[in-house]
This record gives C-alpha cells, sequence and structure tokens, in this order.
C-alpha cells in the first residue's frame, strides 16, 4: 500500500504540495510556541524557529528527494526548465546542436563504412567460421583449380572447401548479347555456404559429370527483378552465354549477392563449364592460378590450425609437383574484399579515415565546451543568486546536466538521421559504371548504438565544464559589481586552450583535405607509360559473340582496319587487358639457357599483354629501343616481345636488351624486339615494375581492347564506332567509353579518400568559424565599456581591434602552426589514403596557411566591425 501511495503522489503534485507546506508550518508552529514557553518574545521565537528550519525552498527539495516518485518528477520539472532555457537562447542552442550533428554524422557514416566492410560478416550462416584461402605471399590471392582439389581432399581442417571466380559473360535471351556478371562456382559453392534458394534450386557437385556437364545457372534476386521482370515462370527458361545455351534453375535470396561484399553477380553457373564461356579450360591447368578459395571451418578448429594443416598439404603438393608447385603455401585471412588485394588496403585505409572521423569529433567537442564555457560564465550572476537564495550546488548542477542532455540527444538525433539517409544514397551509388561495383553500408543496430554512445559522450563531457563551474562559484564574490573582463595577457583559460585545440585539429584536417586534393591532382598527371586523354575504347569481348581465340584474330584485325579508315582517327590497335583496369596477369621470366623451370629458379615475376601492331602507337606508349610488332610476327615465326626498362634493367642491367632471348615457364622462348618506357599496370601506387607485350597474332585472345586515338570529340567518334562495330558483327557486344572514363576503378580509392577528407576538412572549418567568432564575439561584447574609454582617448582604430580581438588572433596563429606541424608529422598515415600525399609539399603549406587565415577573417570580420564602431558617448549615457 505503501508503494501505491507513494507512486500515486506523482498525479497528485499540487496536493503533495500543500501536504508538504502544511507540514513545514506545523514544524514552525510547534518551535515557535516552544520558544515562547522559554522566555522568548513570539518576534524572537519565530525567527529562531525560521532560521531553524533553514531555507524552506531547500528544505521542500530535500523532503521531495526522500520521495523517488517526487524525484522523478523534479527531473522532469528539470526538462521543462531546460528547455524554457533552450526557448529563451535559440541562438545557443541551434549552435551547439549543429556542432553534435556535424561530429556525430560524421563518425556514423565512416562506420556505418567500417561496418559493412570489416566487422559484418557475409550474410551466411556460421560465417563466422568462413575462411579465404590465398597463397603464402603477399598479393597473391588466387589458385589453380588442381591446387583447389588437392587441398579439398587432403586437408583435415575444413569441412568443405569451396571455389569460384568473377568474369563478364555476354547474355541473351534471344536476341543480341549484353554483358553480364557471374560467378564461375564450384558445385558444393551453395552446399557449403548453407544457402537455400528462393525459387527453383542451386546447382550441386552431384550435377558435375566432368567438363561441360553442367548448363545451368542460378539467377540473383536483383538480376531477375531487372532483367526477368520477377517472373515466377523464369525456372526452367533457356538462355545463350557467349552463345551457348543454358538452363536457369533458381534465384538466389535477395539477401544473398555471392561471397564478395563490393561486387554482386548477375548469375552463378557451374565452373565445370567455363571452357565453354572463355574458350580455354583452365581446370587441368596447375600453373593457372585465378580463382578464389573459400573454406568452412570445422568446429573447434582455430585458423591457426588450419593454417598448418594446409601448409603441411602444400608441403605434400610441392614434394609431387616441384616444377608447378615450387614454393606453395597458404594462408587465412577474410573473405568478402577480394582477399588482400582489397582488404589489405582498405582496413588501414578506413582506420585512418575513422580517426580523422573522430578528430572531427573531437573538435565538435571542444567547439561544444567552449559554447558550454561561455554560457555558464555570463549565468554566473543567476547562479550566484540562485546559490544565495538557498538552492542546492547539486540541484544546479543537474539542471545544467539536464540542458546538455537535452542537447546531445537532439545532436545525436540530428545527425544519425543525417548521415542515415547519406549511408542509404551511398548504398544506390554504383561508382564505376562498367563493374557491379554496390557499396552495401545500410545500418544496422551496430551502428545506431554507436549512434547513440556517441552522442551522450560527446554531449556530457563538455556539458561537464559549467557543472564544475557551479561547485567552484563563490556566490559572495560573483555578486560584487564592477568587475571587469580580463586583459590580453591574462593567464590562459579553459576556454582560451579548447579554442587553440579546436584550431589545431581545424588546421591537421585542413591539411590533410589539401593533401587528398593534391594527391588527386598527382593521380591525374602521373606517368602511366600511355596517355589517356583523346582515346576511346571500345571493349568487346569475342567469346561473347561465339568466336574462340584463333577465330577472333581476323576480326579484331578488320576492327583496326576499319577503325582507322574513320575520318579523324589518327591510330588504333587492340590489347587484351587495358592497363589500370583489373585483371592483368603477370607470370615466372627464366633467364636463357634455364633447364629447371621452377618458380624458385626464375629471375623475376612479370605482368604480361597481347597487343596488335599499332597499339603503342594508339596508346601514346613511348618505344625506346627497337621496333614495333607487325603482322607479319605470326604463329609461324619466332615468338617475339617488347619488355619495359625495368623488364630490361632487371633480365639484362646496363647491356641493350634488343636482340636478347628469355624463357616462360612452358619453355617457349621469346626474342626482345623493342624496350618501351616504364608505367602503371595494377594500380596508381604500385613501384615499378616489370612488364611484356606479346605479339596478338602469336598470342591470340578473345579479350579486344580496341584503342582508338582521334582528334575528333569523343562524343562523335563513339557512334561511329558503335555503328562500325554492329556493321562487322552485330552479335558482338561492345562497350564504348573513354579512356578517362576507364580509369574511373583505379582512381576510386583516390576519389573515396578526397572526398571524405574535403568534408571533414570543411566541417573543421566551419567549427573552426563558430569557435573563433564565439570567443572573439564574447570579447567584444564584455570589453565594449573598455574599448569605448579606448577610443574616447583617441586610441587608434587598430589599437582598437587589436585590443578586442588580439587574443583570438594569437590563438589563431598558435593553433594553426601547431595543425601544420601535426600534418607534416603525419604524413606516413596520410600516405594510407592518397597517391604520392605529402604535406611538405609547398603547395599544401601554402594551401593550409591561405585556407586559416581565411577562417580566420570570416570568424572575426563581425566582431571587428562591431569594436571599430563603439560609440563611447552613447557607451557613457548607457552607463
Amino acid at each position: 500500500m505503501g508503494f501505491w501511495r507513494r507512486f500515486g503522489n506523482l498525479f497528485a503534485r499540487n496536493q503533495v504540495d500543500h501536504d508538504i507546506q502544511a507540514e513545514l508550518q506545523a514544524h514552525i508552529a510547534l518551535r515557535t510556541d516552544d520558544n515562547i514557553a522559554g522566555g522568548m518574545s513570539p518576534a524572537e521565537a519565530r525567527r529562531d524557529a525560521l532560521v531553524r528550519l533553514g531555507n524552506p525552498a531547500s528544505t521542500r527539495e530535500h523532503i521531495a528527494a526522500v520521495d523517488a516518485p517526487l524525484a522523478f518528477y523534479g527531473l522532469t520539472r528539470d526538462i521543462r526548465y531546460s528547455l524554457r532555457q533552450l526557448r529563451r537562447s535559440p541562438g545557443f542552442a541551434v549552435t551547439a546542436i549543429l556542432t553534435l550533428a556535424l561530429g556525430i554524422g560524421a563518425n556514423v557514416i565512416v562506420f556505418g563504412v567500417v561496418n559493412a566492410l570489416l566487422l559484418r560478416p557475409i550474410d551466411v550462416p556460421d560465417a563466422d567460421r568462413l575462411v579465404q584461402i590465398e597463397q603464402r605471399q603477399p598479393g597473391y590471392i588466387t589458385q589453380s583449380y588442381p591446387d583447389y582439389l588437392d587441398f579439398r581432399a587432403r586437408n583435415t581442417a575444413f569441412s568443405d572447401l569451396a571455389a569460384y571466380r568473377l568474369g563478364g559473360v555476354g547474355l541473351s535471351t534471344g536476341g543480341s548479347a549484353q554483358r553480364s556478371w557471374g560467378y564461375e562456382a564450384s558445385g558444393n559453392y551453395f552446399d557449403m555456404l548453407g544457402v537455400q534458394p528462393a525459387l527453383g534450386r542451386f546447382f550441386h557437385a552431384g550435377d558435375e559429370h566432368g567438363p561441360n556437364s553442367a548448363p545451368y545457372i542460378v539467377l540473383s534476386d536483383a538480376f531477375w527483378r531487372t532483367r526477368f521482370n520477377a517472373d515466377p515462370r523464369v525456372v526452367g527458361m533457356i538462355v545463350d552465354l557467349n552463345k551457348h545455351p543454358f538452363t536457369i534453375i533458381g534465384v538466389a535470396p535477395r539477401t544473398f549477392n555471392g561471397t564478395e561484399l563490393f561486387i554482386w553477380p548477375d548469375f552463378w553457373m557451374p565452373m565445370v563449364n567455363e571452357e565453354q564461356i572463355e574458350g580455354y579450360n583452365y581446370l587441368v591447368k596447375r600453373q593457372n592460378h585465378g580463382i578464389y578459395v573459400i573454406g568452412m571451418l570445422k568446429p573447434g578448429i582455430t585458423p591457426q590450425q588450419a593454417t598448418q594443416n594446409l601448409l603441411a598439404v602444400a608441403h605434400q603438393m610441392a614434394h609431387e609437383n616441384p616444377v608447378l608447385d615450387d614454393g606453395l603455401g597458404a594462408r587465412l585471412t577474410k573473405p568478402g574484399l577480394l582477399g588482400d588485394l582489397l582488404g589489405g588496403p582498405a582496413r588501414p585505409f578506413l582506420a585512418v579515415i575513422m580517426a580523422l572521423a573522430l578528430l572531427v569529433l573531437v573538435a565538435a567537442c571542444v567547439n561544444l565546451a567552449g559554447i558550454f564555457a561561455a554560457r555558464a560564465a555570463d549565468r554566473s550572476r543567476e547562479l550566484a543568486i540562485r546559490l544565495s537564495i538557498g538552492s542546492t550546488r547539486w540541484r544546479l548542477v543537474r539542471q545544467q546536466l539536464t540542458e546538455t542532455l537535452l542537447i546531445s540527444i537532439a545532436g545525436g538525433i540530428a545527425g544519425t538521421a543525417i548521415s542515415g539517409l547519406l549511408l542509404k544514397a551511398l548504398t544506390a551509388w554504383q561508382p564505376v559504371s562498367q563493374y557491379p561495383i554496390h557499396v552495401t553500408v545500410l545500418p544496422d543496430a551496430r551502428v545506431y548504438a554507436i549512434a547513440f554512445v556517441l552522442s551522450l559522450v560527446s554531449g556530457l563531457l563538455p556539458g561537464m565544464l559549467p557543472a564544475r563551474q557551479v561547485w567552484r562559484t563563490d556566490a559572495a564574490q560573483a555578486l560584487k559589481p564592477g568587475a571587469t573582463a580580463p586583459g590580453l595577457l591574462r593567464r590562459l583559460t579553459t576556454r582560451d586552450l579548447l579554442l587553440s585545440v579546436q584550431i589545431a585539429l581545424c588546421a591537421l584536417l585542413v591539411t590533410a583535405s589539401l593533401v587528398a586534393l593534391r594527391g588527386m591532382a598527382n593521380s591525374l598527371n602521373a606517368p602511366l607509360g600511355f596517355v589517356p586523354q583523346g582515346a576511346v575504347l571500345a571493349e568487346a569481348d569475342m567469346h561473347m559473340a561465339g568466336y574462340t581465340d584463333d577465330s577472333a584474330l581476323p576480326v579484331q584485325h578488320r576492327l583496326i582496319r576499319e577503325a582507322l579508315q574513320i575520318p579523324g582517327v589518327t591510330a588504333a590497335g587492340i590489347i587484351n587487358n587495358v592497363p589500370l583496369s583489373g585483371g592483368v596477369d603477370d607470370t615466372d621470366v627464366y633467364r636463357e639457357g634455364t633447364t629447371d623451370l621452377k618458380p624458385s629458379n626464375s629471375v623475376f615475376d612479370a605482368r604480361y599483354f597481347s597487343i596488335s601492331p599499332g597499339y603503342l602507337t594508339a596508346a601514346e606508349t613511348r618505344l625506346l629501343a627497337g621496333r614495333d610488332f607487325t603482322w607479319a610476327d605470326g604463329a609461324k615465326t619466332q615468338k617475339v616481345a617488347i619488355v619495359n626498362e625495368t623488364f630490361a634493367r632487371k633480365l639484362f642491367g646496363n647491356a641493350p636488351a634488343v636482340g636478347h632471348h628469355f624463357l616462360q615457364r612452358d619453355r617457349s622462348s621469346y626474342e626482345i624486339v623493342g624496350v618501351v618506357e616504364d608505367g602503371k599496370y595494377t594500380s596508381l601506387t604500385e613501384d615499378s615494375t616489370a612488364a611484356m607485350f606479346f605479339s596478338l597474332p602469336q598470342s591470340t585472345d578473345g579479350s579486344t581492347n580496341l584503342v582508338v586515338r582521334s582528334n575528333l570529340p569523343a562524343s562523335q567518334l563513339e557512334p561511329v564506332l558503335d555503328r562500325m562495330i554492329t556493321g562487322i558483327d552485330s552479335s558482338l557486344p561492345v562497350d564504348l567509353r573513354t579512356w578517362n572514363d576507364n580509369l574511373a576503378l583505379v582512381l576510386f580509392p583516390a576519389r573515396v579518400a578526397t572526398a571524405a577528407l574535403a568534408v571533414m576538412g570543411l566541417v573543421a572549418a566551419l567549427l573552426a568559424v563558430t569557435g573563433i567568432f564565439g570567443m572573439a564575439a564574447y570579447s567584444v561584447s564584455k570589453r565594449l565599456r573598455e574599448l569605448g574609454i579606448r577610443v574616447a582617448l583617441g586610441a587608434h582604430r587598430s589599437q582598437v581591434v587589436w585590443a578586442a580581438l588580439g587574443r583570438p588572433v594569437i590563438l589563431l596563429v598558435a593553433g594553426s602552426t601547431a595543425g601544420l606541424i601535426l600534418g607534416v608529422l603525419a604524413s606516413r598515415v596520410l600516405a594510407y589514403l592518397v597517391y604520392a600525399a605529402t604535406p611538405r609539399d609547398p603547395i599544401v603549406l601554402l594551401g593550409a596557411l591561405l585556407a586559416m587565415t581565411v577562417v580566420g577573417l570570416i570568424a572575426t570580420w563581425i566582431p571587428a566591425r562591431r569594436a571599430l564602431r563603439v560609440d563611447p558617448a552613447q557607451l557613457l549615457r548607457d552607463e
């Protein structure tokens, strides 16, 4: 009964207040009567009773605090009071909420990306036991199919291993083929992952009965909806893949898009049918490393135990195949980011971005702390009055913290809402049109939990400054009149230190953003070994139109001839894999005379390409020695190659390379007929890499990238090229784009880093502007009387401005200097983000100084104008 009566007090607050007041009056009356009985006069007796009782308001608070429901009511009253205070100071409220929203929003966005790519596992059962198996040497992430079969059959640490690879295929449903992207997967792929179809069935290991024995495909949910209008009758339909019939047997669930987080396939097909699709049977080539292998660890087996088991198996395989498996090893990585190809750079990249986002949040918190400190200083007289009339310090602290809590919740909600919209937009964004890349970063419970924690911490920590001031407030001192603002050379206060830290963080982030912009410019102007400006690429995989490698050569020759006849075209040629577009292969190189061609006896490994005569001219790749290929360099003549400078230097030192020979693993001997300049082949940040170019007539390849250089604008050339290719073979799917556009994939990380750092630098600059403006405006407002006296005594305008704004300017210079020094020291960290990143670049340093100068001018312009407009006569009249 006692609990329910106390709970009912919440809904009878007026009656409870009346009862408390009546009880206090009864205590006063009893004490007064006792005092009168003791010989005091009635006036003295009542005064003594009131003194003994203490402050009535404080006493009522203590009584209410004993009753938990009444204490809760007091909290709601604090909330209402805080809302009134915020409504009375809308500028403070809006500034504080937006400051928090910017800091929290930036961190939620970055954490959402980190969570999606690094923390959240692939959406399959037992995803924590799923690993990817790579070769021992970092950067070599694929296996050969025979090695995969041996690993799968001989290991004892995995419940199963599965293999897959990605590729473009021409898919048609009766008309011309359109490029689609699919997984070639081993028959046990879906069974090992434990995924169930949404429609129809998956293919299984039992469907495989040798090469080209399982002509089935499984559609992804998105492809089923966009290409087949979500027709449930699609199961059993026949489609053509590179002119070969395949039967659709099922549709994958909406939540499953393969085992790569970035790349969403249109379909899956059995790997045993790859020869039909590619015209080349890699299933029997132990030296051909091109498939990804994933495995499901047995329960209770650690990754370390599994690695040791695979190393023992690899040792057996190397003993059995000393040439092809020499040095074979294995290591385990987390699946989803093409192993260490993307996972290796992504982890430090995202770690640095996360650290910079936290710096933005720290800057926001510091800014907020400065705002709270200034507000508390303005309310010091109010706090002193409330303390003097009996309010407890805890009550004032509680009201301050309640106000701070409301601001942190509002800022967290605003920041989370903004970041949620941006993450949805990022999820819908397809950054590289020619590849099925999707960045799925929709927030989940973990992201929202982080947003909640950041909101509380980033709001409450700065809010402790006013609470600290409440405990230190001397009511008697604060109520004394005539206090003046201290001068320029006063000792540093907490607000000064906070502003200095904020400016230093701003300078650091502005420097980082300028480094990113400079790195992006360096990326676009880096020596690539070719000139993308002025060239158009026509990508056409001949296999999609049913050609084999050998039958494709006459068509490729015709494509070049007819392209050269287009008015305005100056050069044309074909390369199988365009540099810096992914998919570049490499192989071991041996000196002439080597007899034991195992990998350990190779001199180095080199990137290799197949190019036609005329490609070097079309790409504007400089030929430094020797000659270009001719169409006479065919299958029945001596095999020839053109190598780059690094290749020639590694194999022959300073001796001329032209006329010398080298060997490949299949014992083919190649004569070097030319040397070209070095270039970039897989990434902009790669070191000088050996590369060799083979004659297309001698190394036929259905992968066709026609490079056409012309004086015409791309918008005029592309339609003409499209008509020309359609006239040669209307069934050949072609993808036309400028070579600059084709660099979108390799420039994607630099562009993401540049955009992220530019936004963070802009946010930091905005926070610095508000921080400096707040301090400058506060300094001017508190010193208007002093400034008026200075003007009346004849002070020069510059002296008045320096007196008003000298301290903020000094803090701006000191903080900016510290931030620039931090930027220089962080050069190694920034190198993870952008190509050729260095804050020591004079342009970066000058840009950072200019940016901080602009920040200072913007922040102090209005306070400076107010200081210059001081009217001493009006101020003295007001006094």
